[in-house]
């Protein structure tokens, strides 16, 4: 037996790839990984899957402008006459309706690589050529990332809050918002040689931090931690910290002398926490009503907030429903009001139960990525309205305070990321998804979206090719070796683009006369450079290549977010109009969106289990990320599929919920309401409460082929809701959903993907 062995890595993780006759036989973790992911299991059979892309295709049916199905033919072609045609049609839109026609789509999570992030390498190449229209925000937290530069004049917290350490060592109660999952902690954009979240939780537990978990999830606290359970309605946490704020004035708990110092608006927050011009008083009977809460429970969290060292935590999901940008500003205001901002182990945090790395203390060294160039198109849009974008052209909406244009999009490039797993309401995606005359694909896989493309170009995995990875919250750069040969006629993104640049006339501005190691070095070369400018000799490209990584060394103190506005505010102002924290902004209140006010506030979302909508569908499902994939990658994989219910992704549902429906475990159950339909396995969980139902993402999407049936393997964005955050971030409100639940009589088996 002659094995070869290869560093390698992932968005789950550092690994080395054991490879016997150009074939992977297994993945053994990181050796310094303290919870290496059982993810890396999954990585053979999905390298070698027969689901792979063997040769470029082009789909029978696409010159005669035939609808695009996810059920049609492909006739395989080389790949001459591939990328000529891919040239063409970039060729024929630009001159004839502009480079504006032409949407750059990706997500960035196909490559945990850097030179080889798909995302990365289709904006070079479509900027460089005349330009596109691009996307911004992210599904992740994209209201966030609009709000929160409004409040505190950055949305850096999303991913660096106060190191851990001095979390350990000051923090008395850990407020948690949307929980701190574990599963979220094993994944890493840009992958990581530790995984950590666990650790420092059980570091967290053993120095006397009470823990609060608030959330419909029972499960989204590990059982260790013995957190405090707050079982809450989905989409209603604003109005709770809105009573926790109100308890605080009132009973003059607040800290009034740093609301004075370092914030500004507070009286008109004052007057709406007390219901001065609106009459309703937003104390803790007002909150539970809404929120499902006992009034004596939210006193109680307030009161033990503002005895302790505490931080409020918000969970990533949090902001992923409509008015999702209203819990994230109130969370900074509760936390102002508690005095903690700037002190080691107090003030807020996003995202420590959302992805590894957050609060890692690491030194700050610049990561690795790709040099971009700008776009002369200077078009976009907000990530999550594509369908708008593509059943609305020329229609005016508005973005961050501005009003734009939607453009009439003609040709889509899409290459990394999968839209059929992570937008909303797929089924009207489907019908958007028929306006453009040409879709083209990168991917590895017969994935919905490479299903309802045109042009299908088949792309190596990060295993059959070199590349440099890590995540700006790790404390390793990790090299990625080459370990196999491309499986069938597959070709890696970069040398896909380099193709059509040079067939398009660009190829040099594209390459800068570097080729895939050349890249490699430039990539690593820049992360040194920030390390000497820090203060840190890292080895030059070929030691570490060698080597296959080098670690950063730890940070000489602990950082605290905000220490230095804390310190002196007048010298270290936050990059907001008054350098201070804006618990009312003036801006915002310019903009003049119902949908986002001045200030924190509660706005009943357009479904909730308060609404009128719940008489008819009286369930709120909550969509999360899965422990047995990262998104959609790998579903089809060992692991993923051992976790199935009749081949069908399973819906955890409470058991007084199940018993009113007639639900047993195991039962295969339809879920639907408006938009559409899916089957599920039943999971019977008394850790869901009352009124709720879970689902993971990223169940490849399987439409039925007749009209009107379920989508049959268990894809929930089938049902999630397609409705802008607010006009001001216009992000992804998947979290905002009403659905009903019934029992499957009979369910065929699922189609095979």
């Amino acid at each position: 037996m002659n094995v070869v062995r290869f560093p390698q890595l992932a968005h789950w993780g550092a690994f080395t790839a054991l490879v016997e006759d150009n074939r992977v036989i297994g993945c053994e973790p990181f050796a310094r990984d303290p919870a290496p992911s059982d993810m890396l299991e999954a990585i053979p059979a999905m390298v070698h899957s027969p689901l792979r892309i063997a040769r470029p295709a082009i789909r029978e049916g696409w010159r005669e402008g035939k609808e695009r199905t996810g059920h049609d033919r492909f006739r395989e072609v080389s790949w001459g006459e591939a990328l000529d045609t891919v040239a063409g049609e970039l060729a024929r839109v630009r001159e004839t309706f502009g480079h504006s026609a032409i949407c750059g789509g990706s997500y960035g999570w196909a490559s945990a690589g850097h030179v080889h992030g798909a995302r990365s390498l289709l904006r070079r190449f479509l900027f460089l050529g005349g330009g596109c229209v691009d996307q911004v925000a992210n599904y992740s937290f994209g209201a966030a990332q609009y709000v929160l530069p409004r409040v505190i004049g950055t949305f850096g917290p999303i991913a660096h809050g106060t190191d851990w350490p001095s979390i350990v060592k000051h923090t008395r109660l850990i407020l948690a918002f949307g929980g701190l999952p574990l599963k979220n902690g094993q994944v890493t954009f840009g992958g990581g040689g530790t995984h950590s979240m666990e650790m420092w939780l059980r570091r967290a537990k053993d120095a006397g931090i009470d823990f609060v978990s608030i959330s419909p999830l029972k499960s989204d606290a590990p059982d260790f931690l013995g957190a405090q359970w707050v079982p809450i309605r989905p989409n209603t946490d604003t109005a709770l910290m809105l009573a926790m704020a109100h308890t605080l004035l009132t009973e003059e708990r607040y800290d009034a002398a740093f609301i004075s110092r370092y914030c500004t608006g507070f009286e008109p927050f004052r007057r709406y926490l007390l219901g001065l011009d609106d009459g309703v008083a937003k104390d803790a009977q007002w909150a539970a009503a809404i929120t499902g809460v006992a009034a004596q429970t939210i006193h109680e969290l307030a009161h033990r907030a503002a005895a302790a060292r505490t931080i409020i935590s918000c969970a990533w999901s949090l902001q992923r429903a409509h008015h999702g940008e209203q819990p994230y500003w109130a969370a900074v205001v509760l936390s102002a009001m508690l005095g903690g901002i700037g002190l080691p182990g107090g003030g807020f945090a996003f995202g420590y139960g959302s992805t590894n790395g957050t609060g890692v203390p690491r030194v700050e060294v610049a990561g690795p990525e790709m040099p971009l160039p700008l776009n002369p198109a200077r078009a976009m849009i907000p990530v999550a309205r594509i369908a708008d974008m593509l059943l609305n052209p020329g229609a005016s909406y508005a973005f961050n305070g501005r009003r734009y244009t939607f453009p009439d999009i003609h040709l889509i490039y899409w290459a990394g990321g999968n839209p059929f797993h992570h937008h909303q309401d797929l089924n009207r995606l489907r019908r958007a998804w028929q306006k453009p005359q040409t879709v083209i694909v990168h991917d590895s896989w017969w994935t919905a979206t490479a299903r309802h493309a045109d042009i299908v170009l088949p792309a190596t995995t990060f295993l059959e090719r070199n590349d440099i990875g890590g995540s700006s919250r790790d404390t390793f750069i990790l090299a990625m070796h080459r370990a196999i040969d491309p499986i069938g006629d597959a070709k890696n993104d970069f040398d896909i683009f380099r193709a059509l640049a040079q067939r398009l006339g660009y190829e040099r501005a594209f390459t800068e006369d570097r080729d895939e190691m050349g890249w490699c070095q430039w990539v690593y070369d820049r992360v040194r450079a920030s390390a000497t400018a820090k203060g840190v000799t890292l080895p030059g490209f070929q030691q570490f290549w060698a080597e296959g990584f080098v670690e950063l060394p730890p940070p000489e103190r602990d950082y605290v977010l905000f220490e230095d506005f804390r310190r002196d505010p007048e010298r270290h102002p936050l990059k907001t109009p008054s350098g201070r924290i804006e618990i009312a902004s003036d801006a915002i209140a310019e903009f003049a969106d119902p949908d986002c006010p001045p200030h924190p506030t509660w706005i009943p979302p357009a479904e909730w289990l308060g609404s009128t909508a719940a008489q008819r569908f009286p369930l709120h499902l909550v969509t999360h990320q899965p422990a047995s994939r990262l998104h959609a990658q790998m579903d089809p994989g060992p692991i993923s599929r051992r976790r199935k219910i009749a081949e069908r992704e399973p819906v955890r549902i409470s058991p007084q919920d199940a018993s009113a429906r007639g639900i047993r475990d195991g039962d295969v159950v339809r879920l639907f309401n408006a938009r559409g339909a899916c089957l599920a396995g039943a999971v019977i969980d008394a850790g869901v409460m009352p009124g709720v139902v879970v689902m993971a993402t990223g169940a490849w999407f399987d439409p039925a082929d007749a009209a009107g049936e379920p989508e049959r393997h268990g894809n929930p964005n089938v049902l999630t809701l397609d409705k802008g955050t607010s006009k001001l971030a216009q992000c992804c409100a998947a979290q905002t959903a009403l659905v009903e639940v019934e029992r499957r009589p009979f369910a065929p088996s699922r189609r095979r993907n």
